[in-house]
C-alpha cells in the first residue's frame, strides 16, 4: 500500500509524536501493521461521521489516533494525528 504524508500530518507528527518515545514507538508499530492491512483488528479502523465524513481513523495508542483518507484502492493520505482528548485541527474544512 502506498502511503502519502500530508504536510499537516508531518507537522502534527513532529509536534505530538517525535519527542515522545512512547507515542513514537506505538505509532511506528501501528503504522507497520496499517501498511500491511489497514483493517487489522488491532488498529480499530473505522469511518468518521459528521464534518469528518469520508475520512477514516485508526488507533496507535489508547489515546492517539491517525486520521486518513483512501485516495485509491491501494493508496492512502495520512491527514492528522492527535490524542483523543485534543480536537483535530482544520480537517473538516480541508477534506469535505
Amino acid at each position: 500500500m502506498k502511503v502519502i504524508w500530508d504536510q499537516g500530518f508531518k507537522r502534527a507528527y513532529k509536534k505530538k509524536v517525535k519527542n515522545n518515545d512512547e507515542y513514537k514507538k506505538k505509532f511506528w508499530d501501528a503504522f507497520e501493521i496499517f501498511a500491511k492491512d489497514p483493517f487489522d483488528p488491532q488498529l480499530k479502523t473505522h469511518k468518521l461521521s459528521g464534518k469528518l465524513k469520508g475520512l477514516w481513523v485508526f488507533s496507535c495508542l489508547y489515546d492517539c489516533r491517525v486520521i486518513f483518507k483512501f485516495v485509491k484502492k491501494d493508496e492512502v493520505l495520512l491527514i492528522d494525528i492527535s490524542a483523543v482528548t485534543m480536537k483535530f485541527i482544520k480537517v473538516g474544512d480541508l477534506y469535505d
